[in-house]
């Protein structure tokens, strides 16, 4: 048979430099290799399907479509990819078999197969999962692909799934950025309010911490210290703090008096208590740890991790799993040795291999089932000194430590507890202290004084205190007689919440159960298919772009520190507030974690016609939320917020208010005996949204006779022109002409007809007084339409369609989630 009319096989590749990685295992005139390089494909703007959706205009809403039509997208130096679909197009004549070898998740299988349907193919289609890039995962991927040969039906529904979650994130944002910036947005803001299916609920995670945190009011709390000593003279202070803090002073009291007048013997307890090592890394818990350890922001760390992985010395990052395969274990000895060629320093701490130590369950590292993907490890293939640059091998060298540790020995400690039972009118009391010696450090030895960040806190929660520890314990014997010298009561506060850092948002995304205390709604998040990856807000591959757009929406900032504390803004609550007023569904983290679920069933299905079917379903559910989503904005109100609170960035820059503005905001806070806010005189938006708030409604012919449909927007031109008119005759400015075309053009034609008069009058006074034949015999029409006033007039009326498009705010190609 010669090539020619032998069968044809394609594989398709997420990026070039995967490609050069697996050519080296095939080479045939009968095998084809392209490469992405991304998405080549995006969806097509709102207005390019239909001229009305251009505007942002409520009457258009819902903008719903069966199916969204794409375009081709661009690299990042702008070209489009247009020639490489074509190329891909070109390639595909001949042939029967294609083998998507993109990155192993949902987005890695859409990336291939958007264009594989774009481009109508109907071939077989198989799938080669590469968890990592080094030589024996590679032919492991081909043996495990061999085996399954309903890889592409199965790769498929994981297609679908990813689609349902573009189809949503496009409906949800595109509708609800418009929606609520068009009716419940104050005035004052210039930049839209955006909305997501996975942002929003986020946001109420963070703006619901937020509330408690600002209505904590500190307690008193109160410890009984308790000072014995021994027959043989040993002195010791034992505390009474038990986990439910005692708030009652009273109470208190009762117990130190009795403490006061003790006397018996000193139980003494000694027990070797074991530390094991922590668990693998995921892609959340790995920003994490980067974030304490290093300040990098989530997204850096994802960056650096994909690198390694491209080039072969990490497996495939973006994974929800701190597990291993039980099939690995293997493996483990081969990887720990190439590690200790280059981490030198730690080459004595690794034991024989026969005595390697292999924790399973899910308390251990390897499991029978890791999930999709199996936690972040080193490989074989290690990096060698100037090949990785300074960040990409600090972040290989905490992985790799973190898989070295995982088969080391428990860490154990000697720790002597001594304690006394004090008899109270409340009942028996115990006073104690700990204190501990490392009997043998294990694992702890690879990480020495780092080995205590391992024990990471709740995000979100108050900082637990701590059993009563010393230092050092002194000699006494168990049962030791021992008679109280001293008791006193010492006074703590109650610690508010603890705000959740920039690296900990991806980790409370993922596990949403450790953030409620309800059993029900924890039973509710809790994964039966799954125990260690519990249900959550989107995906391991997303969760980290969740945090700039709530940025960039001025939903939240950042404080100062090495991980960032999150804080949310008034702009946050409001809209939060607004969210959970006007459709509460998206407010609520938890149900949407359960809708998540759902949609993680498309990719679950065996087969691609139950995947259509569950798609088509999840799909239908998503349109009727959008129609649900309008129809309950369109009876709500236009949120109301302190001028005080606008941030200064969503005024337009250089645009201070008006004279007449400041006048009139003056004049109000003095009647009123109100205080201005702070940069009134200076930002035009806290200008306008002062007075929106407090100046007296307007009664115009425009206002009286104003649809109830969200009203067009002027061009800027036109109220730019507002505004020098007001200032010129010394009016005020109303605020709606900003905001409602009609009211915006019936100001201008009132005070641009005086102010074209009083040009006019000038100019004819100028001729008098020149008594020049020559200038006074000059055109009077043309001297008239070349007056300033009016030629801005003709403008601000709407004669320029450049001005009224100028007025389009931009439509989000791809809403965020």
């Amino acid at each position: 048979m010669t090539a020619h009319s032998a069968s044809r096989t394609l594989f398709f590749f997420e990026k070039p430099s995967a490609m050069r990685q697996l050519q080296r295992f095939f080479k045939s005139p009968t095998t084809i290799c392209v490469s992405a390089e991304g998405h080549l494909l995006t969806a097509e703007e709102p207005g390019a399907v239909r001229d009305e959706w251009k505007s942002w205009r409520f009457d258009t809403l819902p903008i719903v479509l069966e199916r969204i039509p794409v375009t081709y997208s661009a690299s990042r130096s702008g070209q489009s990819h247009k020639p490489k679909v074509e190329a891909i197009k070109q390639a595909l004549q001949g042939v029967e078999r294609v083998i998507i070898a993109t990155d192993p998740g949902r987005e890695g299988s859409m990336i291939a197969w958007e264009v594989l349907e774009h481009l109508g193919y109907r071939g077989r289609v198989d799938r080669l999962k590469l968890g990592a890039l080094d030589e024996v995962s590679i032919r492991r991927a081909f043996a495990a692909m061999a085996k399954e040969p309903d890889s592409g039906e199965r790769d498929y529904a994981a297609y679908l799934e990813a689609l349902c979650r573009q189809y949503e994130d496009y409906h949800l944002g595109l509708n609800g950025t418009r929606a609520i910036s068009l009716r419940l947005r104050p005035p004052a803001f210039r930049e839209p309010w955006r909305f997501g299916g996975v942002q929003t609920p986020t946001l109420a995670i963070l703006a619901d911490l937020e509330k408690r945190i600002r209505d904590f009011v500190p307690q008193d709390y109160f410890k009984i210290a308790l000072t014995v000593i021994t027959d043989a003279g040993a002195e010791i202070t034992l505390w009474h703090a038990p986990k439910d803090k005692i708030l009652d002073k009273q109470v208190a009291e009762k117990i130190q008096q009795a403490a006061a007048s003790w006397l018996g013997p000193l139980g003494v307890e000694q027990k070797d208590v074991r530390r094991s090592p922590p668990r693998l890394f995921s892609k959340d818990t790995l920003a994490r740890r980067c974030a304490k350890r290093f300040g990098w922001d989530p997204q850096h760390t994802a960056k650096l991790a994909q690198e390694l992985y491209d080039q072969g010395y990490l497996t495939y990052p973006r994974t929800e799993s701190e597990h291993l395969p039980e099939s690995q274990t293997g493996d483990a000895s081969t990887v720990i040795e190439s590690v200790v060629a280059v981490l030198t320093d730690l080459a004595g701490l690794v034991p024989a291999a026969g005595k390697l130590v292999f924790r399973k369950g899910n308390k251990g590292h390897y499991v029978k089932d890791p999930g999709e993907h199996h936690a972040i490890v080193p490989l074989r293939k290690v990096p060698q000194p100037g090949s990785i640059n300074g960040d990409q091998m600090r972040l290989w060298e905490l992985v790799a430590k973190s898989f070295l540790v995982a088969h080391l020995p428990d860490g154990i400690d000697a720790q002597t507890t001594i304690a006394v039972q004090v008899a109270t009118s409340l009942g028996p009391k115990r006073f104690s202290v700990s204190g501990s010696v490392i009997k043998s450090p294990g694992w702890r030895a690879v990480y020495g004084a780092e080995a205590d960040e391992e024990n990471e806190t709740v995000p979100g929660k108050a900082k637990p205190d701590e059993e009563p520890t010393t230092g050092r314990l002194p000699s006494i014997r168990d049962n030791e007689p021992g008679k109280a010298t001293d008791a006193r009561i010492e006074t703590a506060k109650t610690e508010p919440p603890r705000r959740i850092t920039r690296g900990e948002l991806p980790v409370v995304m993922g596990r949403l159960v450790d953030q409620v205390d309800d059993p029900t709604l924890k039973a509710a998040l809790e994964n039966p298919a799954n125990p260690n990856e519990p249900k959550g807000l989107g995906t391991a591959a997303t969760r980290d772009t969740i945090l700039p757009k709530l940025q960039k929406s001025q939903y939240v900032e950042l404080l100062k520190g090495k991980d960032p504390p999150i804080q949310v803004t008034e702009v946050g609550l409001a809209f939060i507030a607004a969210v959970r007023r006007v459709f509460p569904a998206y407010g609520d983290p938890v149900g949407r974690a359960m809708f998540e679920a759902d949609l993680a069933e498309i990719g679950r299905a065996f087969t691609r016609d139950e995947a259509v079917r569950r798609a088509a379903s999840y799909q239908e559910r998503t349109r009727a939320r959008v129609q649900e989503l309008i129809g309950a904005i369109a009876q709500s109100q236009t949120v109301a917020v302190d001028p005080t609170t606008v941030p200064v960035s969503f005024a337009p820059a250089g645009k201070p208010p008006t004279k007449a503005m400041i006048a009139f905001a003056t004049s109000l806070a003095a009647r009123k005996g109100l205080k201005l806010p702070r940069g009134l005189k200076s930002n035009a938006a806290i200008c306008r949204s002062f007075l929106d708030q407090h100046a007296p409604a307007r009664s115009s012919e425009a206002g009286e006779h104003r649809p109830q449909h969200d009203p067009r927007p002027p061009s800027e031109a036109m109220v730019r022109y507002a505004r020098a008119l007001a200032e010129e005759h010394g009016v005020e400015c109303p605020p709606e002409i900003a905001t409602d075309f009609a009211a915006c053009r019936a100001f201008l034609d009132e005070h641009a007809s005086r102010h074209a008069m009083k040009a006019e009058d000038g100019s004819k006074t100028t001729i008098r007084k020149n008594r020049s034949p020559a200038v006074a015999s000059d055109s009077p029409r043309k001297s008239r339409t070349e007056t300033p006033a009016t030629k801005r007039s003709i403008a601000a009326k709407g004669g320029s369609t450049r001005g009224r498009a100028r007025a389009r705010p931009a439509s989000p190609t791809q809403p965020s989630r």
